[in-house]
């Protein structure tokens, strides 16, 4: 094993004894799984799944929920096996950096910096539409130049005019300091609101259920089954955060034995709460009258029970809110990890001395999803997303069978079964969804590439604490 070029690898053993400079191990297995709920449960129920079925799947939206949740389930396995062998922070980054390389540990750890802060900053901008429209049920009206970003119509300010987000950017910067609370605190804080939107969809499938009418379900399939497959390509990204929530490893008790099953259990909660919300969505209203921006409460006020639409709208700003903290906790752990191995200033990577938390990290990447949430259009700010995560996944479903053989008497808490075809499943899938991306996203991967390359072969090639070590 070399350290030398580019290509060097962090031993494991060795990345199992990086200090935490100050992070402790607070989170224990049903607050990992809330965190893990929190990221995957969000706006895939409250408004993706009345989207797809109004316009893309039909009732073949419980389909495309399925397929999405099978392929991200064998990203979901390679995820839970590097998590019982590295009980670090750092998810993909690290586990990239470990088997593949210090580049592309870099370039995966590089690009989910900018996509977990511009989620945040999208989550918070639909979260701010969400409580918008509720105000409005209760008759309450804001000023309109704090409802949207330079370049938005609302109300009666043109676009161009002076205008911020102000909601959104105030719950970006809310989320950071919760962060900075102390792990404890914030994780109480995360699964008090993951259960709370548990008990809200809960209730929509519970009462929705009593007014299913069967008919809605003819035809399944109108859109054909190429329109479930379209559907799981859009849906696929309402279905992970576990690997978000994989980056706290170093704060979990007991992370070999429960990060693991902290994966795999929220992805399987999340998944049967989907299906169960399609199930009821689809049944209570043909596909065709589905409201693809606000599907429940439409769904409900159709059916004569409109103030169930308003207990749905607090439900889903509540609901999405711990998507924002699940995936501004990555970003954070993803700079301290590459901070701490010095390829980012390692002054990012100092813990608070009484909270043990990153608290610099955490509010640089803070006020920057504020300034994108505050100051770009949503469609903009979306344009940050998606291929980078989808990289992770390849990177870490290559990286769990090259390390099998590599080392394949390495402990492993958790073992992905069967391999290798479920981790080339999750990278075949993965790089399909890359296909469907547009070219503007392509463009800002690129030019963030460029970047990532300049600063590692400026800065980060040279302070990496691997250069520092002794040659092989």
């Amino acid at each position: 094993m070399t350290t030398q070029g580019v290509f060097r690898r962090k031993p494991i053993d060795q990345i199992a004894e990086d200090k935490g400079d100050g992070l402790t191990r607070t989170l224990g297995l049903w607050q990992l799984t809330a965190i893990g709920i929190g990221g995957i449960i969000g706006a895939g129920i409250f408004s993706l799944a009345g989207a797809v079925a109004n316009k893309t799947a039909g009732p073949a939206v419980l389909v495309s929920f399925l397929i999405a949740g099978v392929a991200s389930a064998a990203a979901a396995f390679s995820y839970a096996e590097f998590a019982g062998m590295i009980p670090k922070a750092g998810s993909a980054y690290t586990y990239g950096y470990a088997v593949l390389g210090e580049i592309v540990g870099w370039f995966i750890g590089w690009d989910l910096l900018l996509e977990y802060t511009a989620i945040v900053a999208v989550v918070a901008i639909g979260i701010s539409g969400y409580f918008t429209e509720l105000l409005s049920l209760l008759d309450i009206h804001l000023p309109q130049w704090m409802l949207g970003a330079p370049g938005t119509e609302t109300g009666d300010v043109a676009a161009g005019s002076y205008k911020v987000n102000l909601f959104a950017v105030v719950l970006c910067l809310l989320i950071a300091y919760v962060l900075n609370t102390g792990m404890k605190n914030a994780a109480r804080f995360e699964t008090t609101l993951v259960y709370l939107k548990v008990a809200v969809v809960a209730l929509v499938v519970i009462v929705g259920a009593f007014h299913i009418n069967t008919d809605n379900y003819n035809p399944f399939f109108p859109f054909g089954i190429s329109g479930a497959l379209t559907g799981a390509a859009t849906v696929f990204f309402a279905v992970f955060g576990y690997d978000a929530m994989s980056t706290a490893a170093e704060e979990s008790k007991d992370s070999q034995k429960h990060m693991p099953k902290a994966i795999i259990y929220s992805l399987a909660v999340s998944m049967v709460l989907y299906v169960l919300a399609c199930l009821v969505l689809t049944g209570m209203v043909n596909y065709k009258d589905v409201d693809a921006e606000s599907a429940f409460a439409t769904a409900f006020a159709d059916v004569g029970l409109p103030a169930l639409g308003i207990i749905i709208s607090v439900g889903a700003i509540l609901g999405i809110t711990t998507v924002l903290f699940t995936f501004l906790l990555g970003a954070a752990r993803v700079g301290y990890s590459m901070s701490r191995d010095g390829l980012l200033p390692q002054w990012f990577a100092k813990t608070h001395p009484v909270k043990h938390v990153p608290s610099r990290i955490t509010w640089v990447l803070g006020i920057a999803s504020a300034l994108i949430a505050g100051f770009l259009p949503i469609a903009e700010a979306a344009e940050l997303t998606n291929i980078g995560i989808l990289l992770a996944f390849v990177v870490v479903c290559i990286a769990v069978i090259v390390l099998r053989y590599m080392q394949p008497d390495l402990p492993r808490t958790f073992r992905t079964p069967g391999m290798p075809v479920v981790p080339i499943i999750g990278v075949i899938f993965s790089i399909w969804l890359i296909t469907f991306l547009n070219p503007e996203t392509w463009l800002r991967f690129a030019i963030w590439f460029v970047i990532g390359l300049i600063i590692y072969f400026t800065y980060s090639k040279r302070h990496s604490v691997m250069e520092r070590q002794p040659k092989r």
